[in-house]
């Protein structure tokens, strides 16, 4: 699944723009293709500014508050739609523009949510504090390390002492 979209993202994404660009430059001429490219760019940027601060805000009263800050994954989208308002092109200047709008925000954020609490139910992703198929991370006598799946319990017969290096604060 991974090597289609990356085929997609840095191959046929790049053509598609650069088709565009060329069909608009010559539909109104090289310099104001240019010109046009660079305005959505800095405007772009000044609109990623004003909204990332407005979310930084809202992040800052959402950990004051004792929760948890739910609109970091609108900061994650945001910072996005700025990566892609600044890559020349047309087609990645609407999909930026789409992630800055808050309603089409959300419907990502909706969608996004849904595929991370299907994958955790299905076993793919995992929950906070467990490695799926790479182990857990265990503390022995405040030393962490890693334990791989299927591993025995610290201090059974046979079980590797634990990898890595660091310690942990004592209490």
């Amino acid at each position: 699944m991974m090597l289609p979209l990356l085929a997609l993202l840095f191959i046929v994404l790049p053509v598609v723009e650069l088709y565009l660009i060329v069909q608009v430059a010559q539909s109104v001429g090289v310099l104001e293709t240019v010109g046009l490219l660079i305005l959505i760019a800095v405007v772009g940027a000044w609109v990623v500014r004003f909204q990332g601060l407005g979310v930084l805000a809202r992040m800052q009263q959402e950990l004051n508050a004792g929760k948890v800050p739910t609109s970091l994954l609108d900061g994650v989208m945001i910072l996005a739609a700025g990566a892609l308002l600044v890559a020349p092109g047309f087609v990645t200047d609407v999909f930026g523009v789409l992630l800055l709008l808050p309603p089409t925000r959300a419907l990502f954020r909706k969608a996004l949510v849904r595929r991370y609490r299907n994958r955790v139910r299905s076993g793919v992703a995992t929950r906070p504090g467990r490695f799926g198929r790479f182990g857990q991370v265990i503390v022995v006598e405040g030393r962490a390390g890693h334990r791989a799946p299927g591993a025995g319990e610290p201090g059974e017969p046979g079980h590797p002492p634990p990898e890595g290096p660091h310690e942990l604060p004592r209490p």
